[in-house]
């Protein structure tokens, strides 16, 4: 183990400096500067760091469509679109127990599939839903848990910004990951309204009849009718034109651009203080992605020159035992990531170690190589999915407080999320078992 001494010291000094609160962008790539010097690599070799920064990230085309997409999820938060959808949709299961709580899930795949900002959906979702829950005496357990889980959909269900990174990453098409992201979505969606209505009919108390008191006097039918719309606009016009081939991710980002603009417009939120507000936390959210990018980049460079990926070819060498024995291995290192890392460090670090690993496996189901890195790259956003909901760093969960009453506690949040992680843990389990979930469709728009 003498020659991987390096490679070792550099995880632990990137663990350690996790937790030591310094910026993770910041600390990836400082990290990747002093073990340059400590390693006695030419510091001319940082050169290729800088040519590969500003051509694999800073002159990305495809990379255009984060802050596109950012652009898009925030300004659809803006319109107040989410608060009467959910009306109508808390109309329409008003009598049935757990109704509420279904219809922020439905809520919650809807707006995913309208943008991709995890924040702001678990905001939204918080804001308009958990006073309501609450007054119904929902268990708030329950309510906070649907809420951040819900909200969470976004990283998996296209238009994720998650997956454009992935696709860049792992040199594969972002739109066929779209198409491939679209049915486990929806089944993690299911396995949480099932859970909800075990609840409701186990335990009653904790999933009441909810008690509909809105102005909205038009027929049911009618306003769900009207109230889908803006997003039935914006699916078709941004995952339709990729499905179509009319548009690459980055056009269709524009165009979810533009579409939400004018939604915003429609429902008179276009004004000077939204738009204001929408660009700067743009900005922000972009600044910040891309600041990790430039940070793993340094990082991932110096590791790789001090023997990091053949140190992790070896481990997975020496611990697997057949390749879904090693597949777990990833998928369970990935998880345990999740609890300390956001899914960008997690995908600009561990995917170029962890890809090339997959991508040499057979596991005998007939699949081609982009269809094997296709599933793997929709295994492991289910799987980082769960970074958003597990302590002590789940941002999802710290969303939620922010947000919500005194009297949920940051103990009733940790206690909501587990039954979740639960929940996606056993999708994973499906997508692994049935990879035609995740191939279906891409095979089907394909033919």
């Amino acid at each position: 183990m003498g020659e991987y001494f390096l490679p070792l010291l550099m995880v632990v000094a990137l663990i350690g400096g996790i937790f030591s609160g310094y910026p993770v962008a910041f600390l990836l790539g400082g990290l990747g500067v002093i073990f340059t010097l400590v390693g006695g690599i030419p510091i001319l070799f940082l050169g290729t760091t800088a040519s590969r920064i500003f051509t694999g990230t800073l002159a990305n085309w495809l990379l255009l469509a984060v802050p596109l997409f950012v652009f898009m999820g925030l300004m659809l938060e803006k319109s107040g679109a989410a608060k009467k959808l959910l009306t109508s949709l808390e109309r329409l299961f008003a009598g049935m127990r757990g109704g509420l709580a279904i219809s922020v899930t439905l809520l919650g795949i809807v707006m995913a599939a309208s943008t991709g900002i995890i924040g702001a959906s678990v905001v939204m979702l918080g804001v308009l839903a958990l006073p309501v829950m609450l007054r119904q005496k929902y268990d708030k357990s329950l309510a906070a848990g649907v809420i951040c889980a819900s909200g969470t959909l976004g990283i998996l269900i296209p238009p994720s910004i998650m997956l454009v990174l992935v696709g860049d990453i792992l040199q594969i098409s972002v739109g066929g990951l779209f198409m491939a992201a679209v049915i486990p979505g929806l089944v993690l969606g299911s396995l949480y309204c099932g859970y909800i209505l075990l609840i409701a009919f186990v335990w009653p108390h904790k999933a009441p009849v909810g008690v509909v008191d809105v102005d909205d006097t038009r027929p049911l039918w009618l306003a769900l009718c009207l109230d889908l719309l803006a997003p039935v606009f914006l699916i078709m016009g941004v995952l339709g034109s990729i499905i179509a081939g009319i548009a690459t991710p980055t056009e269709a980002a524009a165009i979810g651009a533009v579409g939400t603009l004018i939604l915003a417009g429609v429902f008179k939120q276009l004004n000077y203080v939204n738009l204001r507000e929408v660009v700067l936390e743009t900005g922000k959210t972009t600044g910040m992605i891309l600041f990790v990018a430039i940070g793993a980049s340094c990082f991932s460079v110096i590791f790789k020159r001090l023997g990091g990926d053949t140190m992790i070819e070896d481990l997975a060498a020496h611990f697997g035992g057949g390749p879904y024995h090693t597949l777990a291995m990833v998928m369970l290192l990935v998880f345990i990531l999740g609890f300390f890392l956001e899914w960008i460090e997690i995908s600009y670090i561990a995917l170029p170690l962890f890809a090339p690993i997959i991508a040499h496996l057979d596991f005998g189901l007939g699949m081609t190589g982009d269809e094997q890195m296709t599933w793997f790259a929709i295994l492991l956003a289910v799987n980082l999915q769960t970074s958003f909901l597990t302590p002590p760093f789940g941002y999802a969960l710290f969303y939620l407080k922010g947000i919500a009453p005194p009297e949920v506690s940051m103990l009733d949040i940790y206690r909501a999320i587990i039954p979740f992680v639960v929940l996606q843990l056993i999708g994973l389990a499906f997508v692994v078992a049935f990879p035609q979930l995740v191939l279906w469709l891409p095979r089907y728009m394909g033919s």
